[in-house]
């Protein structure tokens, strides 16, 4: 491989391997398989999820919306909460996909409910546990308004409850992570009770890879929308969700310099490179990613006690022991296992696969 910058690996064959193992246990599960597209962020990856059969996507904003719905998907969720300013971009993508959207506020419902000039599917957003948006299942009075706003108007059609259970990252264990699991279900139930009346067809969406990896039991679960399992990453084999040989990314780095005094390599690839999101352990300290040797077929097991251990913009620092110091060679490429490979993709232009074929995929665009 002629690569001279970072440059982040795609591995083809582990990718569709991820795919087909989550479309093969939605469809165990009788689930409909509504995969986030935000970590890959690919036209040419999405056709890989369409041979797989899937029809519909999630994606985490407008513009992705766009990119996805140009590339020929028709049937879209937007999980985020509906940002109003952008309403003209909606009922440009409304009119001509089937477009589905977040709600959590009754200010927003009413919003759409005078705005928005083609019918769109409304999921409910449900805080189980992880804080960062969403209504509590006890919120029976706001849940129940904002149901039956949706009832009565003429564009918005009501899809279902929705949680994203991101505080399972945090978790130690997997019985952890299955609690977790089984908890946001219930909760989720909880709100089909109150809404049931209204909407007796209310469907149950729940999505995040830790859980959807490692459960077996979806009883009541209606759809399923994991994205990072598509590449998994260092955070997910520490939580037990894959094994690093299913990591399906690593980012291609020039060594630059050697410091033998403190077992430290310098490579070219820093904070525009890669995610700063790191993992602590006893072991290694600051982790942002773990080391692992390039070869003609993609790359071996992670290096003892090897790890990305700091990054400033260009410059990315790996700390090393003694014995593994005359492994690295200035000059020669390194490659690194992103702890978050959503967010290291994001900051890729394109993928490169073992191959050399260039994969593009969406760039932000204000």
């Amino acid at each position: 491989m002629d690569i001279r910058i970072p440059t982040l690996l795609l591995d083809e064959y582990k990718c569709r391997q991820n795919i087909k193992y989550m479309a093969e246990k939605a469809n165990k599960n009788q689930v409909n398989f509504r995969p986030h597209f935000k970590t890959h962020q690919s036209a040419e990856i999405g056709n890989w999820f369409a041979e797989s059969g899937i029809t519909s996507i999630t994606v985490s904003s407008i513009q992705m919306a766009e990119y996805f719905a140009n590339a020929g998907w028709k049937d879209i969720l937007i999980a985020f909460p509906v940002n109003i300013l952008e309403i003209d971009s909606l009922n440009k993508l409304a009119k001509k996909i089937n477009l589905h959207l977040l709600l959590e506020s009754v200010e927003t419902t009413k919003f759409l409910i005078d705005n928005l000039k083609f019918k769109s599917g409304i999921y409910i957003k449900i805080d189980t546990g992880y804080h960062r948006t969403g209504l509590s299942s006890d919120d029976a009075k706001i849940i129940k308004e904002i149901a039956s706003l949706i009832k009565n108007s003429k564009h918005l059609t009501f899809t279902g409850v929705l949680t994203h259970a991101g505080h399972s990252y945090d978790s130690q264990n997997t019985k952890e992570i299955l609690n977790i699991h089984k908890h946001s279900i219930q909760q989720l139930q909880q709100v089909k009770k109150i809404v049931s009346n209204i909407f007796p067809d209310c469907i149950i969406s729940v999505g995040d890879t830790p859980t959807c990896s490692l459960a077996t039991d979806f009883n009541g679960v209606d759809e399923i929308r994991p994205g990072n399992f598509v590449f998994y990453d260092v955070m997910q084999s520490y939580l037990g969700s894959c094994n690093y040989k299913q990591i399906a990314v690593a980012q291609a780095c020039p060594i630059v310099a050697k410091h033998p005094s403190r077992n430290e390599i310098v490579i070219y690839g820093g904070g525009i490179h890669f995610s700063t999101e790191s993992i602590k352990d006893n072991i290694k300290g600051n982790n942002l990613g773990l080391v692992v040797k390039i070869h003609e077929k993609g790359w071996g097991m992670p290096l003892t006690n090897t790890y990305l251990a700091s990054v400033s913009q260009e410059h990315g620092i790996i700390k090393t022991t003694f014995d593994n110091f005359d492994f690295f060679n200035i000059g020669e490429l390194i490659g690194i296992l992103p702890v978050h490979s959503c967010l290291t993709a994001n900051l890729m232009s394109h993928f490169t696969t073992l191959d050399n074929k260039k994969i593009e995929k969406f760039r932000f665009s204000s």
